[in-house]
């Protein structure tokens, strides 16, 4: 089991002191920087990842940042520097470089090659050259191709298909990150923590794929400037729009439509775009006979919008927001809702050629509603968590070999567990949940640096704090969970705090151009943890933040991996192999009630865990057919003193097996093909082992945690996409899909029950959402 070396934090700030040092000595000398954006000629749009080389030297090189910006710091001298960019025509630029230098490319698309897929945005052997491993960054092109449920595209359910990134099962919008728990994926869109990723519970994400620009999941080694969460970043952000002229595009589907709309707020300097989305499922239940149907109400919505302004070419301002909803109802009698907003102010400023900086403010808020209007039980519930967010980021680039990144992150939650408001008449008396409140800090440095010319090291150190305020009841149970003592502290006040030093390195080996080695290892805190008491997760679980008694998370992990690229890198192999150790974990009592206890932690246990694995990924990337094969061979493993007699046990994400094909055909210019295969192995699950008989009644035995599992799940999923019509100024195209083509009916629940023609018996009746799904939808873009 892996366990924190004693002083090591002391000793990683030591080694990161004297890298900094040898770093200051090698930027000295005639050596001048060359810095700025890289920009999309058509919409002005800075280009994310993007590589920079300096023909004249071949180990020099550098990438665009989040914000498009490069710098890159070589010695005087004449120099071209070329600009490239998947589906974009590389380009070049002669400098004379004896002073520091700014230069800005415009990159223009490649027409032939819009229709390709790609995971990576960058060079060709990026995967193979590039330090960090566990990381995987989505082309949209990509996700607006692959066939998913109701032809909604879907950043998430795309995502699922890579290695090591397992769907929390049909009807869920969660997903498990090797071997972690669906709480333990930090999501930021735009920066800002979403805490509920999924619409019409669970079926499709929040994330409009209109509205996105870039997408980058990280599932192992993750760099120091995140935090939070023990297992993924999903890091999204937000189109800018385009900044040379207007344009709307959008889509009609079965389920719902969608609008984009974005333009120059002052042509070249400032944009702006707005995307919506709205499902319809209420306007058909308008048409049923039945008045009870014809009343109720079933459909999300969502928007999305952002606009910038580039001051100068040294500042440049960025506000951009989220607001989305569910409703659902039956007639005046129940009405359900939940969603999320988001707000982002964001300003970029470069200090000089070497140093750049952003700052943001975020908001983040998720929210329930429930409403019960039944005579006697009239009562409204309602929860929250709301968090607002500091941010400061630096990146400072002293020498073509080097980048360094610091900033600090401070973090007020307000969680709201649940407040009753009973009517006047209603038996339900009006009840409210003592408020929970904290703050989180985070402190955090990060180097790259080129060792050698084919040895690469990403070092980090992130110091992370949490501190739990008052005002509220603190606890302290027995070993049944029962209160023992009582705590009351007042508003304001320090109740407790917790620090933690999260190391993270990661170093590469690269063999040649074709194929490399690489290792990492990090250390992640979580202190917000997600209380369910569902299988499949609901928007009514709760977030508890840590305290006296539920101590923060921690996982450690180790990977080590093969890049190899082979064909011209027309095809990319890698194979990662990782161990994850958990502390601090939380299970649930047998008969845990979660809602509406304010000593919830008294239901609580705390134990350990540890997830293993091995992922296989092959991805053809270019030409007429592309696509890839995925595998991931893992564990899930919990402990706990008080079940199973302290044995490890298999989680319920646990799987054995996970598979996915992709496979996207470009028949010619007006028709593309595609298909996806997924297959898993059933979640570990509690079934009843036996049965017994109390006072006439017969009961269920459970015995061992997790001993049985659900059946295999796989589906066969098939997608075309027509474009009927294309010139400058406007686009049409169909898509078409079938979701689950050869009718597979894959386990939702299984439930037990008595027969009703022998008591004596139990029969296990199993519920499937789905069998197959037709949809099309039609798409414009002006």
């Amino acid at each position: 089991m892996l366990r924190k070396p004693k002083n090591f934090s002391g000793k990683f700030l030591l080694l990161f002191l004297l890298f900094l040092n040898s770093q200051l000595a090698y930027s000295q000398g005639a050596r001048y920087t060359i810095s700025g954006y890289v920009r999309d000629a058509r919409t002005g749009e800075e280009l994310i990842g993007a590589s920079i080389f300096v023909k004249e030297l071949p180990n020099a090189g550098t990438q665009t940042n989040s914000y498009g910006f490069y710098s890159l710091s070589i010695p005087e001298g004449n120099y071209h520097l070329v600009a490239q960019y998947i589906g974009y025509n590389a380009k070049s630029s002669s400098v004379k470089l004896n002073q520091n230098t700014k230069l800005n490319f415009s990159l223009s698309g490649q027409e032939t090659e819009l229709q390709e897929v790609e995971v990576t945005s960058t060079r060709k052997n990026e995967n193979v050259v590039r330090t960090q491993m566990g990381v995987e960054k989505l082309d949209m092109q990509e996700i607006n191709t692959i066939p998913v449920l109701m032809g909604e595209k879907d950043v998430i359910k795309t995502m699922q298909l890579i290695p090591g990134i397992k769907s929390a099962g049909e009807g869920n919008g969660g997903f498990y990150v090797r071997g972690g728990s669906a709480d333990q994926n930090l999501i930021l869109l735009d920066e800002a923590p979403v805490y509920n990723a999924s619409h019409l519970l669970g079926f499709f994400s929040v994330f409009n794929s209109d509205a996105i620009k870039n997408v980058t999941i990280y599932k192992g080694g993750m760099p120091a400037e995140y935090g939070g969460r023990l297992s993924s970043v999903l890091d999204i952000k937000m189109n800018d729009g385009n900044n040379q002229k207007f344009g709307v595009s959008g889509g009609i589907g079965l389920i719902s439509s969608r609008i984009n709309v974005e333009g120059p707020i002052v042509k070249e300097k400032g944009s702006f775009s707005v995307s919506a989305r709205r499902s319809y499922a209420d306007i058909f239940l308008k048409l049923s006979s039945d008045s009870a149907i014809r009343d109720s109400r079933l459909y999300f919505y969502d928007v999305n919008a952002k606009a910038n302004y580039r001051i100068n070419e040294n500042n440049r301002v960025f506000l951009s927001g989220y607001f989305g909803k569910d409703v659902l109802g039956f007639q005046n009698l129940f009405g359900f809702d939940w969603g999320n907003a988001t707000g982002t102010l964001r300003w970029n400023h470069l200090f000089s050629d070497k140093l750049f900086s952003n700052t943001s403010l975020i908001y983040s808020n998720y929210k329930y509603n429930i409403d019960i209007n039944a005579g006697a039980t009239d009562f409204n519930i309602i929860s929250r968590i709301q968090d607002w967010n500091l941010k400061q980021d630096f990146e400072y680039y002293p020498g073509a070999r080097s980048t360094f990144k610091f900033g600090l992150n401070s973090i007020h939650h307000k969680i709201v567990p649940g407040a009753i408001s009973a009517g006047e008449s209603s038996t339900i008396n009006s009840r409210k949940l003592p408020n929970r409140y904290s703050w989180e800090n985070a402190f955090y440095v990060s180097h790259d640096y080129k060792l050698t010319e084919n040895l690469n090291l990403a070092y980090g150190l992130r110091v992370s704090s949490f501190s739990v305020l008052g005002p509220g009841n603190f606890y302290t149970n027995n070993a049944a969970g029962e209160p023992i003592d009582t705590t009351v502290y007042e508003s304001g006040k320090l109740v407790k705090t917790y620090v933690n030093p999260e190391p993270r390195v990661a170093l590469s080996y690269i063999i040649s151009e074709k194929h490399s080695v690489k290792a990492s290892y990090g250390r992640n805190a979580q202190y917000l943890h997600l209380l369910s008491n569902t299988t499949s997760g609901s928007p009514t679980d709760l977030w508890l933040p840590s305290g006296t008694f539920v101590k923060p998370g921690l996982a450690d992990q180790v990977s080590l991996g093969y890049f190899r690229n082979f064909l011209d890198n027309n095809y990319e192999f890698s194979t990662e192999v990782y161990y994850k150790d958990l502390q601090n974990q939380i299970d649930y009592r047998n008969g845990a009630q979660l809602e509406f206890n304010e000593n919830v932690e008294g239901e609580l246990l705390i134990g350990e865990g540890r997830a293993y694995g091995i992922e296989f990924f092959l991805k053809k990337k270019y030409g007429k057919f592309n696509g890839w094969v995925g595998y991931t061979l893992s564990r899930s493993e919990r402990k706990f003193d008080q079940i199973n007699n302290g044995s490890y046990y298999p989680a319920k994400q646990d799987r054995t097996h996970d598979i996915s094909l992709v496979g996207i055909y470009n028949l010619n210019e007006k028709w593309t093909f595609s298909s996806t295969f997924v297959y898993y192995t059933g979640n570990a699950v509690t079934f009843p082992s036996g049965k017994y008989r109390i006072n006439d009644r017969i009961e269920n035995l459970y015995t061992e945690r997790n001993g049985y599992r659900m059946p295999a799940y796989h589906r066969l999923d098939v997608g075309a996409t027509w474009i009927r019509k294309k010139t400058e100024k406007f686009e049409s195209s169909w898509s078409f899909s079938i979701y689950n083509v050869y009718g597979r009916e894959n386990a939702y629940i299984i439930q037990f029950e008595q027969s009703e023609t022998d008591p004596s018996r139990t029969e296990a009746k199993q519920i499937a959402l789905f069998k197959m799904v037709p949809s099309f939808s039609y798409n414009f873009k002006f």
